[in-house]
């Protein structure tokens, strides 16, 4: 989808109007009944001018452990998709500090770029919707700076898997018995009982993007969805062989009771909905950097960034009392 002109100024002004420096601090969940400890990263809005923080092979431009400026503040949660990691969407969480948000990304154990030991288990379908519940839970009685947010104001994004993650959290009972594939080598989910998919009603709106395992979002499975949705669906995710097809997406969205605001990228392949790749990373991992001839993705995560942000402010809206 080719966004207008006077939709994108609109958007972009909301961005620049509320100007935080992102800051970023790193976190880490302990674990619960023997399970594993969630790490990741929290960005949000401070008084202090950012610098470059080294993550590995990438650089964060935030301002390491500031003071939180704002009153008030919403708080957005981010689950990236199979084999990514708390980074994958670093863009799209510093657009939103920036704007005035709290915005919040961990690695999900099942399936990060550190751990993918249980990836292609049917544990992925039951314990990402799990981690989302355990950041909210942490987010707003554990989180040093809790006293800052507000609680009734709480937003969700998700690329791929971590769309499924997301259709499930805001109400999905997703039907494993469609046979759809975990992965490309074929394993299968086996029997899940409808109350192993844990919804949270804390999650007043989402942004899901490509979301995985469309086949099983089924009319009845998506019935009791009713937060506003921002649905993204990449034009050529098929050729990617990941699992997801525009017409999964499609599906997805005419199955949901409530009319998503559906966007179609054209020329995108599924990867793009990733943070733009440093130059270097480009040629090493080309699947997940490198796009088709005249795709510009730096171009695209503007617009997306700022369609993003200018959706949590419709749905989620109230006023940041800033510092």
């Amino acid at each position: 989808m080719r966004f207008p002109g006077p939709f994108l100024a609109v958007a972009l002004c909301l961005a620049i109007s509320a100007a935080h420096a992102a800051g970023v601090q790193f976190i880490e969940i302990p674990p619960i009944s023997g399970g594993s400890a969630l790490t990741g990263a929290v960005w949000y809005p401070c008084p202090i001018p950012p610098t470059a923080i080294k993550v590995g092979h990438i650089t964060l431009a935030a301002s390491k452990d500031c003071p939180v400026a704002g009153e008030k503040l919403p708080l957005v949660v981010i689950s990236h998709g199979f084999g990514g990691k708390f980074t994958s969407h670093r863009d799209t969480a510093a657009t939103l500090a920036d704007a005035g948000f709290v915005v919040v990304a961990i690695n999900h154990p099942v399936d990060s770029g550190p751990d993918m030991s249980r990836a292609c288990t049917s544990a992925v379908l039951t314990e990402r919707p799990r981690d989302i519940g355990r950041v909210i839970d942490y987010m707003s009685a554990a989180w040093p700076d809790r006293s800052r947010l507000d609680l009734d104001r709480i937003g969700f994004f998700g690329f791929s898997r971590g769309g499924y993650t997301g259709l499930v959290a805001i109400g999905g009972k997703p039907d494993p018995g469609t046979g759809f594939a975990l992965c490309p080598s074929g394993e299968r989910p086996g029997d899940i009982p409808p109350d192993a998919f844990l919804n949270d009603p804390r999650i007043k709106a989402a942004v899901i993007a490509d979301p995985g395992y469309g086949p099983m979002f089924t009319p009845e499975s998506l019935r009791d969805v009713s937060v506003p949705i921002q649905l993204w669906a990449s034009q050529f995710s098929a050729e990617d062989r990941v699992g997801v097809t525009t017409e999964y997406v499609v599906s997805v969205g005419r199955n949901l009771p409530v009319k998503p605001d559906y966007h179609l990228v054209v020329d995108a392949g599924h990867f793009a909905f990733l943070t733009p790749c440093p130059a270097e990373l480009i040629a090493s991992l080309p699947k997940l950097c490198a796009d088709r001839p005249g795709f510009d993705r730096v171009a695209f995560h503007r617009d997306f960034d700022a369609a993003v942000l200018a959706f949590f402010r419709e749905r989620l809206p109230g006023r940041v009392t800033s510092d």
